[in-house]
This record gives structure tokens, C-alpha cells and sequence, in this order.
């Protein structure tokens, strides 16, 4: 269902050399599995057996209790739809090789050896087993089944598009260049490491940035499962660690040292890996230097009735949820306007920068980055001209907020009203002043811009743009009005993340009491352009989340569908995850369909914005990451979004 499919990470409680207790608890998770609607699952490394056996791995019996604990759980796998990978000893030439073998739906699809064998510090496994380049035979007898054997198999999904699934055994994953590269080059999208991890202080950190690195050097979901406390502690702990990554994100993690069974699951999104591998130039170059594999196919069908989906699904997608996490971001983010601003003062010898304030969140964030980048160059704030430019929707709140703003970071205050220059344009071309349309609208945000591009040429400076990446996906401004500046700071930061940047200078940028409290203000100041007279009460009568939609949705649309070029269903499929208890589907029909009308329509404003810099995973610069027509068409999206 819209490219999901669920993956599990299993940690049984094992005995050690006790493969009848081992295979009947690999059974009850199989069938837990099935019931959670797993897919595909992994158990641990040599999980029939258990890892630590030592020499008893030499022992026949062992051996043969092994293969028929297999054969069990080959027989209970006909009753489910369960791809399950399951460690074992497997003889092949006269060689012992520690194995991960494949099942579906009774059947082994292959068996696959592990390629490094760890023979250093506490692990001896080399005194056991063979490495997979000594094996011989490419196809073996196991449990009453002619099947594979070898290090080069893809398992495909038939009915599933793009479930690819390769596998590599614990230590495999530790070379340096893992077999999982090599698989994802042929064309794996889930990656499967059946493993037996000890633990020891630090490791913990290393093996999760081990594997999110491999995800997401691959693009791929990385599932992944570690023996648990039933192993041996004679000279090493295991803590029965799982994983599920996707291109680098962690999608669930199991909790260790825990004595019961544990089985964590996720839904991975094989359309948005594929979508970031068909994009990913790199990563289809590197394709020529993979060996060749064999592709085992078998048939699943996919889920089509999840009633829940095992992930998170984020309403804000540029906000991060960690407080830490969201402190470096917004801090990186500020730096690089900064950085940006800075160096264009530098390379234009500019005297001053000119920015218009309104009292509102993106001038203000405009504002903030103008002034910081005079202190990064070590000149005065005295250098940013901030302008207010009073029309006929300006309120006192808003007005008394950038006149305050500007005077308590110290920058030179302008204030000229444009209401007699808009009402002698509306003389000059013929309009009456009483018709508040797109045309009484506009006039002043032009009015504006002139104003603040003819104080810059003035004062041998440039005007700082203040519009932002919402703003510019939606064309939520005036064509060379408020759309053109000479450096757009806001261009790549979308509404709802200059929200939190302003909260988080407000908090951490060290500005006067004042200046803070002023901050606070704007931000609980609803969103508008005021370019309509206030209401009888003063207040703003212009709300832009009344008119465009709401902003959160907007970012999350564009999110979507510029970073990922999913389907309108599958988009409206997410919001209404999202935005659970907050949004009816009508109205997130209403909007995702509005998106859609002013995405497209608006393209040629964005097809001649200024520079400015990218600060995120998306940008809508025609020089930089979106190179779309200004004539494309929106009717195959409009068409399915009227379906939905």
C-alpha cells in the first residue's frame, strides 16, 4: 500500500545449544509476525543454535537437531506470509559455514554464508567455520530441498515493486566495503543482518552509527538483529539489540538486555528510496563496479490493509522533534544566512543593506540575519537601513513592533508611508481606490519595493528580500513586488521552521529584554500581508492562512512532493496520518488541490528569483535543486486529487 511494506526485527529468548527450545520459540514469533503483518523478518545470527556453542558446533548431533529445528520452521512458515531470514550451521564440501537462510511459505529460497569471519580479540569463529569464498558448490540439499547457496542473491518480491531484499551476517557489515553495497548496487532496498553483537562500553553508539551510515550510504532499509542474554557470558554479554533504519533515519529500536522475547517492527517506504536513488547521480555511477547476482524470485503479494502504519509521520517535516537536535539546526540554519548575507556585502563593497519592515515573522527573521551578518563582518549594525513603509492595511500593533524592533537592535530607522504614492498611481492608471482587488493590493507592494531598491541605490547598498520558500511554492507575492530583492536570506526556509528560528533567537540570541519581548509579539501575530484595510476594531482583516490555506499543510505538501515526488494519494494518505484529530479529509482535500493550482500557476515567479541560499534538503531555486516550466500543466495531479 503506496510503497509500504513492514519489516520486523526479531530477538527470541534462546537457550544455548538447545535447538528444540530455540526452534519452538522461532516458531511463536513467526506466527506473532504474521499477525502484526510482517513481511519480512529477521532473527538473529545462528539463532537455531545460539552463537557462543564453541566446539560444540563439532558436534554431530548438534548439527542435526539444527537442520531439523530448520525443517520445522520451514514447514510452520506454509501457513504465513512471512519472509524470514534464520541463522544455522550449515555443512557444505566437507566445511562448516555459518548461514542465513531465506524462507517463504515452506519453501528455503537460499542459504547464504557469511563472508568475514572475525578472528581477533574475543571472537575465534575462523576455528569453526569457513569463509563464503571457500565455498564450492553453488546449490545444495537442505531439509529435503534442492536450493542456492552462494554470497549473490537478490530475493525479489515479484507483486511488490521495488522490494529487493539483500542479506549479509553480522561481521559482514564491519569490512570495508560491506557485501550490503555491493547489493544495494544490484538493486536491494532492504537490507537483512541476522547478527551476534557482544556488547562492550561505546559499542552501542558505534553499531547504531555503523548502520545508519550503511543505510544510508545505500539508500536503503536496514533491518537488523542481535543475539540477546540466552547467549553464553562466560567471556562476553549480549544484549539482543534490533534495528530498523531507512536511508539513514531510525524507524524503531528494540530495548536491551531484556530477558522475554522481543519483536519490533516498522513500515519502510520503498517508493521514497527508490525516488532518492533515481535522483542520486552518485549512487546509479557506481553501479558498473558490482559483481553479478542471482535474483530468486518468489510472490507476496502487498498489503493493502494496514490499519495502522508503524512509523512516524511527522506534521512539521522541517522542524526536528529533539530538543538538541532542533538547537544545532536552527543554529546551522542561522549561520548560513548569516554566512550567505555576509559574503554578498563583501563581494558587492555595499555601504549598506535595505530592508523593508513590516512588523511581521519573515521580515523580522530578515532582520535579525542583517543585522547578525554586520557583526560577523565587524562593522556597525548602523549599516542595515530598516524601513517601514505604513499602507492602508498596516496596524498600530504591527507598526509599533517594527518601529520598536528596529530601535532596539540599532540599526537606522526609516519610516515612509506609500499611502499617497498608491493613491496617486491609482489616479494616474484609472482605478478607484475604493475596489480593493488584486490591483489595489499589488500597487502597494510595488510601491514598496521601489521605495527600498531606490533608498539602496541612494545609500550604495542592496535590498535584502525577505519572502520565504512557502511563500515562494505557494507565489504568495506581488511579481516584482515583494518577490524581487537582491538577496533572498528566506528563500529556502519555509514557513513554518522561520517561526521556530525567531522563537529560538528570541531565546538564545542573546538580544536585550526588550527586543525578546518584541520577538514573542510577532510571533503571536497572525500571518497577513495587510495590504486591506484593518477591521472596525483596528485588527488585521487580512489573514493569508484564511485565503492560501494553512502553512503547516502547505510545508508538508511541498515536503512531499518536491522532496520525494509522491502521488497526491499517497500525500493525502500521510496528511491524514499527520494531522489526526486536527484535519478533516475535506479540508485537506481543499488544500492539497489548492497546492496543487498554485504550485504549478506561480512557477514563473520562481523561475526569476533572486539568490539566496539553500539551507535544507529543499530549495526552489531554477539555479539551484527545482527546474520546472513555467508552462507545465497541473491536470494529471488536479485529476487525481479530484478522484481522492
Amino acid at each position: 500500500m503506496y510503497g509500504f511494506i513492514r519489516v520486523g526485527s526479531a530477538l527470541p529468548k534462546c537457550k544455548l545449544a538447545d535447538c528444540i527450545y530455540n526452534t519452538e520459540e522461532l516458531i511463536q514469533i513467526l506466527q506473532q509476525a504474521n499477525e502484526k503483518q510482517i513481511q519480512i523478518l529477521v532473527f538473529p545470527e545462528l539463532s537455531i543454535t545460539a552463537y557462543t556453542c564453541g566446539d560444540l558446533f563439532f558436534q554431530h548431533s548438534l548439527l542435526e537437531y539444527a537442520e531439523k529445528g530448520l525443517n520445522d520452521i520451514v514447514k510452520a512458515s506454509q501457513n504465513t506470509d512471512v519472509f524470514a531470514v534464520v541463522g544455522i550451521p550449515v555443512v557444505i564440501d566437507n566445511q562448516l559455514f555459518n548461514c542465513a537462510v531465506a524462507i517463504y511459505k515452506g519453501n528455503i529460497l537460499g542459504v547464504v554464508p557469511k563472508s568475514y569471519l572475525p578472528n581477533y580479540s574475543e571472537f575465534q569463529e575462523k576455528r569453526w567455520f569457513s569463509p563464503a569464498k571457500q565455498l564450492l558448490s553453488n546449490e545444495i540439499v537442505l531439509c529435503g530441498q534442492k536450493v542456492p547457496v552462494g554470497t549473490d542473491f537478490i530475493f525479489k518480491a515479484e507483486q511488490i515493486p521495488y522490494c529487493k531484499i539483500g542479506i549479509e551476517i553480522c561481521e559482514d557489515l564491519w569490512s570495508v566495503i560491506p557485501p550490503s553495497s555491493y547489493q544495494a548496487l544490484s538493486g536491494a532496498t532492504i537490507l537483512l543482518n541476522p547478527s551476534a553483537s557482544n556488547e562492550l562500553a561505546s559499542k552501542y553508539d558505534y553499531r547504531k552509527q555503523l548502520i545508519s551510515q550503511q543505510s544510508s550510504r545505500c539508500i536503503a532499509a536496514y533491518v537488523y538483529s542481535s543475539s540477546g542474554v540466552g547467549e553464553s557470558t562466560q567471556d562476553m554479554v549480549f544484549s539482543g539489540h534490533g534495528l530498523i533504519y531507512e536511508n539513514g533515519t531510525l524507524l524503531k529500536e528494540s530495548e536491551r538486555f531484556i530477558k522475554e522475547t522481543q519483536l519490533i517492527y516498522a513500515d519502510v517506504d520503498l517508493e521514497l528510496l527508490q525516488n532518492d536513488r533515481m535522483k542520486n547521480t552518485t549512487f546509479s555511477e557506481n553501479q558498473y563496479c558490482h559483481t553479478a547476482f542471482r535474483e530468486i524470485t518468489f510472490s507476496m503479494k502487498p498489503q493493502t490493509n494496514i490499519e495502522e502504519l508503524q512509523r512516524i509521520v511527522k506534521p512539521h517535516p522541517f522542524i526536528p522533534e529533539n530538543n538538541e537536535y532542533l538547537d544545532k539546526r536552527c543554529q546551522d540554519i542561522f549561520n548560513i544566512q548569516v554566512a550567505g548575507l555576509a559574503r554578498r556585502i563583501e563581494h558587492t563593497k555595499a555601504k549598506s543593506v535595505v530592508v523593508g519592515i513590516s512588523g511581521g515573522l519573515d521580515s523580522t527573521l530578515a532582520l535579525l540575519v542583517s543585522v547578525k551578518a554586520c557583526d560577523y563582518l565587524g562593522i556597525s549594525a548602523k549599516h542595515v537601513i530598516g524601513i517601514t513603509m505604513p499602507g492602508f492595511g498596516t496596524t498600530d500593533r504591527t507598526y509599533q513592533n517594527a518601529l520598536s524592533l528596529m530601535e532596539a537592535l540599532g540599526i537606522q530607522t526609516r519610516e515612509i508611508s506609500i499611502q499617497k504614492a498608491a493613491l496617486q498611481h491609482f489616479e494616474d492608471i484609472g482605478h478607484d481606490a475604493s475596489i480593493h482587488d488584486v490591483t489595489y493590493e499589488n500597487t502597494q507592494a510595488r510601491e514598496r519595493t521601489q521605495i527600498l531598491m531606490d533608498i539602496a541605490n541612494k545609500e550604495n547598498g542592496f535590498v535584502v528580500g525577505t519572502g520565504d520558500l512557502s511563500e515562494l511554492a505557494l507565489g504568495w507575492a506581488t511579481y516584482n513586488g515583494d518577490h524581487m530583492s537582491m538577496y533572498g536570506v528566506n528563500a529556502g526556509v519555509p514557513k513554518t521552521l522561520i517561526r521556530v528560528l525567531v522563537r529560538w533567537i528570541a531565546e538564545y540570541g542573546s538580544l536585550s529584554q526588550k527586543a525578546n519581548e518584541i520577538l514573542l509579539d510577532v510571533l503571536d501575530t497572525p500571518v497577513s500581508p495587510e495590504l486591506l484595510p484593518p477591521d472596525e476594531k483596528g485588527n488585521i482583516n487580512q489573514k493569508t492562512e484564511e485565503i492560501v490555506g494553512p502553512y503547516e499543510l502547505h510545508d508538508f505538501f511541498l515536503y512531499y512532493v518536491v522532496r520525494f515526488g509522491f502521488s497526491p494519494s499517497k500525500i493525502l494518505f500521510l496528511a491524514e496520518y499527520a494531522f489526526k484529530g486536527e484535519y478533516e479529509r475535506e479540508t485537506l482535500l481543499k488544500w492539497l488541490k489548492n497546492f496543487y493550482h498554485r504550485f504549478f500557476m506561480q512557477q514563473f515567479k520562481r523561475s526569476c528569483m533572486p539568490d539566496g541560499p539553500k539551507v535544507g534538503t529543499i530549495s526552489l531555486s531554477p539555479r539551484g535543486d527545482w527546474r520546472m516550466p513555467s508552462d507545465a500543466f497541473n491536470h494529471v495531479w488536479v485529476e487525481e486529487v479530484n478522484k481522492l
